[in-house]
C-alpha cells in the first residue's frame, strides 16, 4: 500500500459502489427514455457536480434512441461545505427553452434552495415543463418544498465526495460515492 492509498483510506469510506451507480444510471435512463421519447427535450446539467452523472446518463440514452439537447448552468449557494442562502448564476443556459421539455440533472438535492431557484428560473424561460433528476437526495437537510422527479439514491446527512461531488475541488473523479471524514 502506498502512502497515497493509506491517506485516502483514512479519510473516506465507500457509501455507494461504482457497480451500484452504474446499475442505477441504467435504470434511470430507461425511465427517462419512456418519459422523453419523441419530445423536444433539453437536459440541463448543473456544473460542476452534475457533469459526471449527466455524461453517463446521456451516454446510456443512446440505447433508447433518445438524443436530448444538452446545456449547462453554473450557480452556487455554497461557501465551503455550508449553504449561504444566496444563489448566484455564473453561467446560464444558452439554448432557447421555449416550448421545450427540460430536465435538470444534478448530483445532489440537499437544502433544495438552489434547485428550487433553478427550476423556477428555467420555467420562466418558456419551457413547457421542468423536471428534476438527482443522483442523491438528502431529504434530512431540506429547507424548501421541492421534490425530485427522479432519484438515484436517498442518503443520510453525510458529506459525500466522488462521482462529480467534491471537497475543495478534489475527489470528483472517484467512480463511487464516499463519505468524507477528513
Amino acid at each position: 500500500m502506498t502512502h497515497g492509498d493509506f491517506v485516502y483510506l483514512t479519510f473516506m469510506r465507500v457509501l455507494i459502489s461504482e457497480r451500484a451507480i452504474k446499475k442505477k444510471v441504467k435504470q434511470l435512463a430507461a425511465l427517462l427514455a419512456r418519459e422523453y421519447k419523441g419530445t423536444d427535450c433539453v437536459f440541463v446539467g448543473v456544473l460542476y457536480g452534475g457533469f459526471v452523472f449527466l455524461a453517463d446518463l446521456v451516454r446510456e440514452l443512446h440505447r433508447y434512441d433518445l438524443h436530448p439537447a444538452i446545456d449547462f448552468v453554473r450557480l452556487t449557494s455554497y461557501q465551503g461545505t455550508e449553504s449561504t442562502g444566496t444563489i448566484r448564476i455564473y453561467k446560464d443556459v444558452e439554448l432557447d427553452l421555449t416550448a421545450k421539455r427540460v430536465l435538470i440533472v444534478d448530483d445532489i438535492l440537499d437544502t433544495g434552495m438552489t434547485l428550487k431557484f433553478l427550476k423556477e428560473h428555467l420555467s420562466q424561460k418558456g419551457a413547457t415543463d421542468v423536471k428534476l433528476c438527482v443522483l442523491l437526495d438528502k431529504k434530512g437537510r431540506r429547507k424548501v418544498d421541492i421534490t425530485p422527479d427522479y432519484v438515484g439514491f436517498e442518503i443520510g446527512n453525510y458529506f459525500v465526495v466522488g462521482y462529480g461531488l467534491d471537497c475543495d475541488h478534489r475527489y470528483r473523479n472517484l467512480p463511487y460515492i464516499a463519505i468524507y471524514e477528513g
